[in-house]
């Protein structure tokens, strides 16, 4: 089995179930709406909503992203997965999968700011897409390898946000530093280091997964 073959399996039962996209929808439409309730007319600093923006991706990954090994082990695919693909080959499908998902979702979330926050305001767009591209990345594989580890769990839903806290917060905090830098109009060159530690970032959490998920599938 090819890691496409794997995607498009867990893409067309998605799009029967439809868990993840309802889960994710529905978290988005929620949040924002409770934001711009609790907010009223009060106006918000751009730094504000920046900030706003990266907490809403980051409990909305919380929300949907958990399921990429779970639903293996709860319909008993899983053995059936070990025969017949290799772990690499396992993990880059599943990956590629919440890949797609994160992106569709923080594209409409990041659409749902500019639209709905006055405030939300980026002076340098070359940044943020470079913050959003790498961010989404991380975002990703730190979310497949944490699935991977709680679907050996017997607590499921509550040790995936407690697990994905500590090692998503140094993503997080880059990622709030660039959107400062892109509202304020700053250079790439002036974010050098924090786009580094970001890239660094992508590597190693994409290097480490790859490496502990053969003892993590076959455990």
């Amino acid at each position: 089995m090819k890691p496409l073959a794997l995607f498009n399996k867990d893409w067309q039962s998605e799009l029967r179930t439809r868990y993840a996209i309802n889960a994710l929808a529905m978290f988005i439409l929620v949040t924002i709406s409770v934001i711009l309730f609790s907010i009223g007319s009060e106006k918000i600093t751009p730094y504000l909503t920046g900030g706003l923006l990266w907490v809403v991706i980051f409990f909305s990954a919380m929300s949907g992203l958990s399921r990429a090994f779970v639903s293996e082990e709860e319909r008993g695919t899983t053995m059936t997965l070990q025969l017949v693909a290799s772990p690499s080959t396992i993990f880059s499908g599943k990956l590629t999968f919440n890949l797609l998902l994160v992106f569709l979702m923080n594209i409409a979330i990041t659409i749902l700011f500019i639209l709905l926050f006055e405030s939300f305001t980026v002076q340098n767009y070359s940044l943020f897409l470079i913050s959003f591209f790498f961010g989404n990345i991380g975002i990703a594989i730190s979310s497949t390898i944490i699935a991977a580890i709680i679907s050996k769990a017997s607590s499921k839903g509550t040790l995936y946000p407690v697990l994905s806290f500590p090692i998503l917060l140094p993503l997080i905090l880059t990622l709030l530093e660039l959107t400062k830098f892109a509202m304020d109009g700053d250079s790439v060159e002036k974010a050098f280091v924090e786009i580094a530690v970001l890239i660094s970032y992508d590597v190693i959490m994409g290097t480490a997964s790859y490496l502990l998920f053969d003892f993590i599938w076959k455990d």
